[in-house]
């Protein structure tokens, strides 16, 4: 008799215990979309040189424009899906004190994981070997900077 209390109440403390995780999950969460949804397509038609009528015609109105006399308008896209973690993407245009497009900035919030991935791959890189002080350096001329990440790929091309 004993025995089969004490089974009984270990099960029932494990069940309750374990519904107490289980409680978040089971509770809806809507989607939430905030802010300008851009496609890779809108994007990609952006281009340097480009008018702020001509842009504004192409992705509308910015979500934001910066109100300290600089020419710089921010299109920000947030979206939290269920329990998933929130995602935001934000597209920087500068433009010059004629209306003229001069800077474009795409960037893309790192989940969790690719941070870590990317810190790793900062910490792994090899030494550079240092070379004796009495050759001198070869000096290399300036070159054009490349994009170094997918996002700044695809819009300078």
């Amino acid at each position: 008799m004993r025995y089969k209390l004490l089974t009984a109440a270990a099960l029932s403390l494990a069940l309750m215990s374990s519904g107490c995780s289980m409680m978040e999950r089971l509770v809806y969460h809507p989607d939430i979309n905030q802010g300008n949804y851009l496609t890779a397509k809108d994007v990609a038609k952006i281009q340097k040189g480009m008018t702020q009528q001509q842009v504004a015609y192409t992705l509308g109105t910015p979500m934001l424009t910066d109100p300290f006399g600089t020419q710089t308008w921010y299109y920000v896209f947030r979206q939290e899906l269920g329990h998933d973690p929130v995602k935001q993407e934000t597209l920087t245009l500068t433009f010059d004190r004629n209306g003229i497009l001069t800077d474009i900035k795409n960037e893309k919030n790192l989940s969790a994981q690719e941070a870590m991935e990317a810190k790793e791959a900062e910490n792994t890189q090899p030494a550079v070997e240092a070379e004796p002080e009495s050759q001198p350096k070869a000096v290399e001329p300036a070159t054009e900077q490349q994009p170094t990440t997918p996002s700044q790929k695809w819009l300078t091309n």
